[in-house]
């Protein structure tokens, strides 16, 4: 059984392996003590042995506290980004497209966006350094060397492609219930990251003058980033921003910057990967879409985007024959739509905008 409870000092909710009495927060550093403990079920994962171990104790000063492990980039200009790859290789959970999908989107942000490769922490099981693989910890020391030391007109992007999945919230704070998580290489042993974490380290911490932009590639992603509003958009695209703040009052947005994200579907929703084709690459539907609305210039605007990236995944489409809506027929695993599944994009955004006019740049 796993159980759930809020920091002392900053209410972050903090998993707590089993016949734990105290917990250190990796944000804080407060350690909660546990009086009354209120039990949880084990949330839902990609494999039934969800928690078998405790995190291990972190050495030295807090991750949050310094760069990365190891030698990190160099962040030239105004442009850094943390691309991560996450395959689950040799497990039964296996995804066939995410390296492709990071490998894809390095080179559309160099070659499409003058990101300096160098100012670029790729994270992939294919990687040689121990410090670059998905691992929970190294997806948490990326993300905070992502807004480390970040000036105004600074670009950040942090592009995820692997499982996400969801687990009970009991502080209030969701409209569904539900935190959204992302799956690390361990995240058997070490437990999901959770969107309160994501929230905290990438989108509160963000100073005036600086963008964000989000690309997650995972099932329940919708609201990944536990960004303050969601662009519901229908087919014919028209769209309202739906108030996500939470009830509690507690603050999700930025300290002034600005954070977009997309994300591959609904929060209850799953996200396919085209590995079922052989005539091309496996990558993520999502990630595809992104990438090809850029390429055939749909990515003029926020609305245009969002529109555009729909139509790839559940349209035919007359460059590659629509192998997108053919493929999510073929994956269907819950929702309808023309017998396919029911995948939808999703924008959410620190502060609401009119999605016609605000250009796309990254």
């Amino acid at each position: 059984m796993l159980m759930l409870v809020n920091c002392s000092s900053c209410h972050t909710p903090l998993q707590l392996p089993p016949g734990a009495k105290s917990i250190r927060c990796v944000l804080c550093q407060a350690v909660t003590f546990i009086a009354d403990p209120r039990y949880a079920p084990s949330p839902s994962a990609p494999s039934s042995h969800y928690y078998q171990q405790p995190p291990p104790q972190l050495q030295g000063p807090s991750p949050y506290n310094h760069a990365p492990s190891g030698p990190p980039p160099q962040a030239h200009g105004s442009k850094r980004a943390v691309i991560c790859g996450v395959s689950y290789k040799n497990t039964g959970y296996e995804l066939k497209g995410c390296i492709n999908d990071a490998n894809c989107m390095k080179y559309l942000l160099v070659n499409r966006f003058s990101f300096p490769e160098s100012s670029i922490v790729t994270l992939t099981e294919e990687e040689t350094d121990p410090h670059k693989r998905p691992t929970k910890h190294n997806i948490r020391m990326a993300l905070y060397w992502l807004v480390q030391g970040c000036q105004p007109g600074d670009s950040l992007v942090f592009h995820y492609s692997g499982h996400g999945s969801q687990q009970r919230n009991y502080t209030g704070d969701e409209v569904d219930g539900y935190d959204e998580t992302l799956c690390p290489t361990d995240f058997e042993s070490q437990g999901m990251i959770i969107d309160d974490e994501i929230n905290a380290t990438i989108v509160r911490p963000l100073p005036h003058g600086v963008k964000l932009h989000a690309i997650i590639d995972a099932c329940h992603s919708g609201t990944v980033l536990d960004l303050p509003f969601l662009c519901r958009m229908d087919r014919h695209g028209k769209y309202v921003w739906e108030d996500h703040r939470p009830r509690s009052g507690m603050w999700k947005g930025t300290s002034g910057g600005e954070v977009i994200s997309f994300s591959g579907c609904d929060d209850n929703q799953t996200s396919a990967d085209t590995s079922a084709l052989s005539r091309i690459a496996s990558t993520g539907a999502m990630t595809y879409s992104f990438i090809q609305t850029i390429e055939r210039g749909h990515a003029t605007t926020y609305g245009n985007m969002l529109n555009a990236m729909r139509s790839t995944i559940h349209n035919t489409d007359e460059h590659e024959g629509g192998f997108i809506s053919s493929l999510l027929t073929m994956l269907s695993t819950g929702g309808s739509l023309g017998g396919g599944l029911r995948q939808e994009p999703q924008l959410t955004a620190s502060e609401a905008f009119d999605v016609y006019k605000k250009p796309f740049s990254l």
